[in-house]
């Protein structure tokens, strides 16, 4: 294996389930998995028309518990990435995203850990409550850590509050690891916007979503995968995956002040810092973002090939 393919992590996982393989989010953690040496079976609802070397997949619905276990027991992998998810409450029902997320987490979860399997999944920083909220939110203090109090309004975030709990009954009763990531707003190499889909939303308005301009890369989303991979942490672990600075160019303190009227009496912000911290991603997973919103380019692929 060429250097630049040695895994940057340091893991013993040789193959792995990752699902919603062919999603914005999925298909950039297989690659990243496949270009270092990792055979991945990649679920989703329908298969890809493509080929990917080191990769099959297969179409599975994850709410479906039967095939999804048969699939996990017979791929006997040595790690599950859960990335599949309904993530837009605007675009789809409320009952029927979140009945989706939370059975489809309940599902792989379970067979996770009845497999002794462990997991590495994603969460949302919808589940602060922030994101879709209809009534004023304001943080508790800043910047926002896996720590701070989660009060969703919205059918998403709930059902990624449920996943979190989900999460955190499966490791405790099985045993497994399994490392809960909760991203920012993601975006892809081109700066468009991966997950949630808000494509025509101004500034002002991703401001007023009171993440205050809160994004990580989709390849830092792949490489925190690895690292969760590589990490010998026991139980259940939450970590966000976030950027060091806002994308809005902005001092976030100001961001803050003006979306919601007054910062926090804890408040320890500097300059663009992000309002949501990944110093337990440093300090757990040894895990820093590599990719920025203000790099001047890029000379990687805006998105996988394989699609």
């Amino acid at each position: 294996m060429s250097e630049s393919r040695m895994p940057e992590f340091d893991h013993d996982v040789d193959t792995a389930i990752v699902t919603g393989a062919t999603g914005d989010v999925g298909s950039w953690v297989v690659d990243r998995l496949a270009d270092r040496g990792v055979t991945v079976v990649g679920l989703d609802l329908e298969r890809p028309d493509g080929v990917r070397a080191n990769a099959e997949f297969r179409a599975v619905d994850l709410t479906e518990q039967g095939p999804t276990w048969e699939t996990i027991d017979e791929v006997d992998p040595d790690a599950i990435v859960h990335l599949a998810a309904v993530s837009d409450p605007r675009a789809t029902p409320g009952t029927r995203l979140f009945e989706n997320n939370v059975t489809s987490a309940y599902n792989v979860l379970v067979a996770a850990g009845r497999a002794e399997t462990d997991v590495v999944w994603t969460s949302s920083q919808a589940t602060y409550g922030a994101l879709f909220s209809e009534t004023e939110w304001t943080p508790d203090y800043l910047p926002i850590d896996e720590a701070h109090d989660r009060r969703p309004e919205d059918p998403y975030g709930l059902s990624k509050v449920c996943g979190e709990e989900t999460a955190r009954a499966i490791a405790r009763r099985y045993g497994i690891s399994v490392t809960t990531i909760r991203p920012a707003t993601i975006f892809s190499p081109d700066k468009a916007r991966a997950r949630p889909s808000e494509d025509g939303t101004d500034l002002s308005e991703e401001a007023t979503g009171s993440n205050f301009g809160s994004y990580v890369d989709v390849r830092d989303v792949a490489r925190m995968v690895e690292a969760a991979f590589a990490s010998d942490h026991d139980g259940h672990e939450t970590v966000l995956a976030v950027a060091d600075e806002n994308y809005l160019g902005q001092p976030t303190a100001e961001l803050v002040e003006a979306v919601c009227g007054e910062l926090p009496a804890d408040c320890g912000l500097e300059g663009r810092e992000s309002a949501l911290s990944n110093a337990k991603a440093a300090a757990l997973l040894d895990w820093t973002p590599a990719y920025s919103w203000h790099d001047d380019g890029t000379d990687e692929p805006s998105e996988p090939t394989w699609l």
